[in-house]
């Protein structure tokens, strides 16, 4: 039985799948990751775009804003790919318990995925919160304010600092967002890692916890990960490439 075969036939057997997804299914969408070569990172010392450093200063929130400014319209005109509509395609057929993602950019509510069953464990892109008051604001809305000269943007009621609702780093992780993700690992019969390479803790904990307490495991990365000796099945591939077929052989077995 080769290793799709095997995939499909654990998700056909599997009553709570939980899919966990890092910046490997967003870079085959176009969305620049830090670690890859050319784009915006190598232009930014990702070091200085730290969360200390943007609670420091006016100059720091200035840079990290600047960043952020030109990283905006890549993700927002990003569209989904087929790794993302095979997850879809994992939740209309009743397969999918939910998504834990590291990614900012909401492709996979792009892609169909209801808003609830998305858990966001470092944030969103889309909005832009008040580190003061808490109110929330819309992305274009403050970009519009940046592209307009405003190089570090201000609460309208409190005159707060403004922040992108995303984690940097440094930043303490959401508590609500990590007990849930912890919370659906655990209680997972399935757990499936796509496009991350499991490295960026708490987050990668998650397939961990999930094996611990049962799960069977399966990793699709372009690159082999430290967690890939716990793994039932390793994937060393890209996440578009692997998972529409595995996700096709699922149908197939549904009609049967």
């Amino acid at each position: 039985m080769d290793r799709i075969e095997t995939c499909a036939d654990m998700i056909l057997e599997s009553a709570r799948i939980v899919v966990f997804t890092g910046a490997g299914i967003s870079t085959e969408s176009g969305v620049s990751d830090f670690r890859s070569p050319g784009g915006i990172w190598d232009r930014f010392d990702p070091a200085e775009l730290n969360y200390q450093t943007f609670m420091a200063s006016e100059a720091g929130r200035e840079k990290y804003w600047e960043f952020s400014r030109l990283l905006w319209p890549g993700v927002a005109e990003a569209e989904p790919n087929a790794g993302h509509f095979a997850i879809a395609e994992l939740y209309r057929l009743g397969k999918l318990e939910g998504i834990i993602t590291q990614n900012i950019d909401s492709l996979h509510q792009k892609s169909g995925v209801p808003e609830e069953k998305v858990i966001e464990i470092h944030g969103t892109l889309k909005w832009v919160i008040c580190l003061g008051c808490g109110k929330r604001y819309p992305r274009p809305e403050i970009q519009s304010r940046l592209d307009s000269g405003d190089k570090v943007p201000r609460c309208d009621d409190c005159g707060g600092i403004l922040k992108p609702a995303t984690i940097s780093f440094g930043q303490p992780m959401p508590e609500r967002e990590t007990r849930e993700a912890e919370a659906m690992s655990a209680g997972c019969d399935l757990f499936l890692a796509a496009g991350s390479s499991l490295v960026v803790y708490p987050a990668a904990q998650m397939p961990l916890i999930a094996k611990d307490n049962g799960a069977r495991l399966v990793i699709i990365n372009l690159t082999p990960t430290p967690h890939d000796r716990y793994s039932d099945v390793v994937f060393c591939e890209k996440t578009g490439e692997v998972l529409p077929r595995i996700v096709e052989r699922v149908k197939a077995g549904l009609e049967k």
